[in-house]
């Protein structure tokens, strides 16, 4: 099972003054964090993609190409690229850059948008969400593919004989689906046999079981090649020496970003209940030292079959000082702990 980074780019919020913290600054040290991932042996690194005051990074892209030049083995990903606003063609030039920058280590991870300032921000209708995002796949998938395009759709001008450069390594780009917990979602990645990433952030992830086991039969189904099957999983976590101080130091952090995304949701205020509940076994968050956060782990790979977990760790911006430490923890102890029990 590959083990990664995933992060949003979260700058966090001054309570004093109301006024967020750099993204000047907090750019150069997700580049950092970035390198240490790198160092420390993780297999997969995920950038997001946001446009708001409290997130740093509207182009996960750029970000990755900083990375490439800085790193030597991790893939670096999107995490996710919100394919419905955005222009098939441009992702693809985008990435097989980024792929030729980092001999071959480029991803895209594609979704539809939980977050949906994008829509507005690039002229698109929230009316038209799924066709979006269903012919601007279709499109990504085509040029993946195939050098020449020919191609007509709804969406966009069509395109007749038109080739798309420059042109990934290694046959082409891999591309996962990102979903929130769709059926339909889970059942379009099957149809296409493309791996499938489920972003579990809350709740209790065994109610996910079905769309999993959905997921695997529709694959077979379809007809794909089932030692090809890639299924991961993308949650909050946050690693410390000493799981309650872990808990205690970066409660207020997590608290304050589930509020500031929660008004515009009509979601309750965030209790310290509910992230206790979380951090449980049966719960969602991945929050406390590394044996706890190693165990959880492995427990999601006897629920799910995971052949990935990418642990998003900036959530509320935490310091610096202190996304480092948790990087090198889980470089260094979570990851290897859940590859030994795995190889037994």
């Amino acid at each position: 099972m590959e083990l990664g980074i995933g992060m949003f780019g979260d700058v966090s919020k001054n309570k004093t003054t109301g006024k967020h913290s750099s993204p000047h600054q907090r750019i150069k040290e997700i580049i950092e964090e970035i390198k240490l991932a790198d160092q420390v042996g993780l297999d997969v690194f995920g950038m997001g993609e946001h446009h708001r005051e409290d997130y740093a990074v509207s182009s996960p892209e750029m970000i990755l190409a900083a990375a490439a030049a800085v790193t030597k083995k991790i893939k670096l990903a999107s995490a996710v690229t919100v394919l419905s606003s955005s222009d098939p063609v441009k992702v693809y030039e985008d990435f097989a850059t980024l792929d030729l920058l980092s001999d071959g280590r480029a991803e895209i991870m594609v979704g539809r948008g939980s977050f949906i300032e994008s829509f507005p921000l690039y002229g698109y209708h929230l009316s038209d969400y799924n066709v979006l995002f269903e012919e601007k796949l279709d499109l990504l998938l085509n040029i993946n593919k195939n050098e020449v395009i020919n191609w007509k759709g709804t969406v966009r001008a069509p395109l007749t004989n038109q080739r798309i450069f420059p042109r990934a390594l290694n046959n082409g780009l891999n591309i996962w689906i990102a979903v929130g917990g769709t059926p339909e979602s889970v059942i379009r990645a099957a149809r296409l046999g493309l791996p499938l990433i489920i972003a579990i952030i809350g709740g209790y992830p065994y109610q996910f079981q079905p769309l999993v086991r959905l997921y695997k039969e529709e694959y077979q189904k379809y007809g794909h090649d089932v030692s090809k099957m890639q299924i991961g999983i993308h949650s909050h976590t946050f690693v410390g020496e000493n799981s309650e101080q872990t808990a205690d130091s970066y409660y207020p952090y997590y608290a304050d970003q589930m509020d500031r995304i929660g008004r515009d949701r009509g979601w309750p205020p965030f209790r310290k209940e509910q992230f206790e509940g979380g951090r449980k076994k049966e719960g969602a968050l991945f929050i406390g030292d590394p044996s706890e956060v190693a165990d959880k782990i492995l427990y999601m790979h006897e629920l799910f079959g995971l052949t990935r977990f990418v642990a998003h760790i900036d959530v509320g911006g935490p310091e610096h000082k202190d996304i480092m430490k948790a990087i090198e923890l889980f470089g260094s102890k979570v990851a290897p702990e859940v590859k030994k029990h795995l190889k037994k």
